[in-house]
């Protein structure tokens, strides 16, 4: 039903975006940089949160 009420584009879009949003805070983080807070908060990760994690 999920897929029925938004649109089957619509879902396959967010994925990408989802996807689109890990691949670009895991390419930041390798680089040595923080990651924009948009795709931090479009995977659930609160950004304030983020900047409190020290390295290991």
């Amino acid at each position: 039903m999920f897929v029925m009420d938004r649109g089957l584009f619509f879902v396959i879009g967010d994925f990408l975006g989802t996807f689109g949003s890990a691949a670009a805070a895991s390419r930041a983080v390798e680089a040595g940089r923080k990651p924009r807070r948009s795709d931090l908060k479009k995977l659930g990760i609160d950004p304030t949160a983020f900047d409190r994690i020290g390295r290991f």
